[in-house]
């Protein structure tokens, strides 16, 4: 039952009062990862020190002096965060093998205030993709995929091959860390967000994604893939859960100077209960090629949620949306051509054994460690930043990048107060759908509707709202205003309450670990 409690109110007071302990709680995630191994949600099992801090943090509640709420918490972390001793991949043949001599900041806060850290979690090649398909460790499975909601509506009943190739894809980049958190293994995880990849996993698995504002987290240790736009991102299975990793992991990082000089305050998030004061804003563009009429309707549905119980929902235009998917290529493909520059074989990760000359063994080095989609980001942005082309793609880029900045401002000092979007333009895709298109053209419909926080620094969150015709989830996003967390976290905790998404009914892990999953009417584990 711990493993179905919300951090704040259950799971901590269960482990203050020895209900259960740190131990039993990591040893029960761990069995659970085993019995969820057809996933593919983790690339490292780290069993040993995960235990080993377990014990740790039961001596402290033993002693009666916890590190904090996180202490004894079992996490999972994705594989783009630097890990001291536990290898970080980036799912890619070209760190395979690499073990970081330190940890990144987020880990080092999370370690630091007792959390259990079970592993590092499953993605897209350095993070480039939108369906956590396209990693050297194979793609992650929908936990979904595998539930008896999903079972019911869609698994053809015939032949046991169909069923098998029936499952669907989780979204990206951070899709492993997304199916940990739904799948029970773990309580929280982190993502990384450059364009929608926390939010729109979340979606695709029915959890909560944060993107906070940029700055409000240290990225130090975070593998960069665009350092303008790269956000930690939080997974969770509940608001309020968000809200307590926030608190113990934002505030000013020495080690990265994109980080904010305030110093930042956790806080509970208060319990809503008047929302007439609140402006509402439905962005028009928003309604973008593609949408389902599904969730279409449930985004309309969600705004006459908000009108019916007295908040103002008002039309907003952000006119420049639709030059954003553009612009969002041209600086991120630019970017990646500048960061992928230091992988070269010299100092770490992978080497090739071609000797004809140090230009060849580069050459045959980054061919070997980077799959295709890295390798064209990668011509693609050194092709944007040309001498002939820097003014006309990266500049331009730079000026669209500030005017799609600018229509949120003035959305947001017209009285507007949160911006309420669809996350992702459809449930999510079976994996043999999803990998008919390439890369470039998926990632460019499946970012269209989250990279604009990114660009912008915003924060965003997707909030699990309800079940597609096919029995899977379906996510819609909230925008707050710059380092409004707070306020962003209150609506959306105000939202998942009113919309009571229902638990993922896990039949194939119920054989394998009988009892774990029980239903229950809500997917709010406070």
């Amino acid at each position: 039952a711990a493993l179905k409690d919300g951090l704040r109110s259950q799971t901590s007071a269960a482990l203050k009062e020895g209900r259960v302990t740190p131990t039993e709680l990591c040893q029960r995630c761990l069995a659970l990862i085993k019995s969820t191994k057809f996933l593919n949600a983790y690339i490292t099992v780290a069993e040993e020190s995960a235990l080993k801090q377990a014990e740790e943090s039961e001596e402290r509640y033993k002693r009666g002096q916890p590190l904090g709420i996180l202490d004894g918490i079992p996490v999972a972390v994705k594989d783009n965060f630097n890990t001291a001793g536990i290898e970080t991949t980036c799912a890619s043949n070209m760190l395979k093998g690499y073990i970081s001599p330190y940890n990144a900041t987020v880990v080092q806060k999370l370690l630091d205030q007792g959390a259990v850290l079970l592993g590092k979690t499953n993605l897209d090649e350095f993070a480039m993709g939108s369906g956590s398909t396209d990693g050297v460790f194979g793609p992650v499975r929908n936990p979904w995929s595998y539930s008896r909601q999903y079972k019911e509506k869609s698994v053809p009943k015939s032949h046991s091959k169909d069923k098998e190739l029936n499952w669907v894809i989780t979204g990206g980049s951070s899709g492993g860390s997304a199916a940990a958190v739904s799948s029970f293994t773990c309580f929280a995880a982190l993502g990384s967000d450059t364009g929608g990849s926390t939010r729109n996993p979340a979606a695709h698995c029915g959890v909560v994604g944060l993107k906070p504002t940029y700055g409000l987290i240290s990225r130090h240790g975070l593998i960069p893939l665009v350092n303008s736009m790269d956000v930690p991102g939080i997974l969770t299975r509940c608001v309020d859960d968000a809200a307590v990793l926030l608190g113990s992991l934002a505030g000013h990082d020495p080690k990265d100077s994109t980080t904010v000089q305030d110093n930042f305050k956790p806080f509970e998030l208060p319990n809503l209960t008047d929302v007439s004061k609140l402006s509402i804003g439905i962005p028009k563009e928003y309604h973008a090629p593609g949408l389902s009429s599904e969730i279409l309707a449930l985004w309309s549905k969600a705004a006459d949620l908000f009108k019916n119980a007295g908040a103002k929902v008002v039309e907003v235009s952000l006119p420049h949306t639709r030059y954003s998917i553009v612009c969002y290529h041209v600086l991120c493909t630019a970017e990646v051509a500048s960061n992928m520059a230091r992988f070269d074989g010299l100092e770490y990760g992978h080497r090739s054994d071609r000797k004809e000359s140090t230009e060849s063994m580069y050459a045959a080095t980054r061919r070997e460690g980077f799959n295709d989609v890295v390798r064209g980001r990668i011509l693609s942005g050194n092709y944007f930043l040309l001498k002939q082309n820097y003014e006309k793609y990266f500049v331009k880029a730079q000026k669209v990048r500030r005017l799609i900045a600018n229509d949120f401002v003035k959305v947001f000092r017209s009285g507007v107060d949160i911006l309420l979007t669809p996350t992702t333009l459809s449930d999510a895709a079976p994996y043999l759908e999803f990998i008919q298109e390439d890369n470039r053209t998926r990632s460019a419909q499946d970012d269209i509707l989250t990279q604009a926080a990114n660009m912008t620094g915003l924060p965003a969150i997707n909030v699990p709202t309800a079940l597609s015709e096919r029995g899977l989830p379906v996510g819609l996003q909230f925008i707050g205003r710059s380092f409004q967390e707070k306020q962003l976290l209150t609506v959306a905790k105000w939202f998942e309450k009113q919309v009571q998404f229902p638990v993922i009914q896990l039949e194939e892990v119920k054989r394998h670990d009988n009892g774990v999953f029980q239903h229950q009417k809500s997917a709010s584990f406070s």
